[in-house]
């Protein structure tokens, strides 16, 4: 089991920025990929960014320039720098841990961001 909690959610204005973080503990893998989704109400879950322990990062075409994912492997912790929100960008979102291959996935409860415009 791997346990995940983000922290870093609020409400801010149109033009503002956030820093997300998450931090992961239990049965981690040393290798491994931790990420970010977005859920706005009535919408999919879609993927943001995510960062592998190995240094790789990939991000969903739509988040490249305004969204950026780091992470700091020593704390297993990993972060989403968001600029420029707008208030399309409300909604919940959630940390994912995925294993090495892929067969074990791990969510966070998701923290709410709002942004007013």
């Amino acid at each position: 089991q791997v346990q995940l909690v983000e922290s870093g959610g609020g409400l801010v204005q149109t033009g503002g920025s956030l820093r997300l973080s998450c931090v992961a503990s239990g049965n981690i893998d040393s290798i491994n990929a931790l990420g970010w989704y977005r859920q706005a109400p009535g919408k999919q879950r879609e993927l943001i960014a995510e960062s592998t322990s190995g240094g790789s990062t990939n991000y969903a075409d739509s988040m490249k320039d305004r969204f950026t994912i780091s992470r700091a492997n020593a704390r297993n912790t990993v972060y989403l720098q968001m600029d420029i929100l707008k208030p399309e960008d409300t909604a919940v979102y959630y940390c994912r841990y995925t294993d090495y291959d892929g067969e074990h996935i791990f969510w966070g409860q998701g923290t709410q961001v709002t942004v007013s415009s």
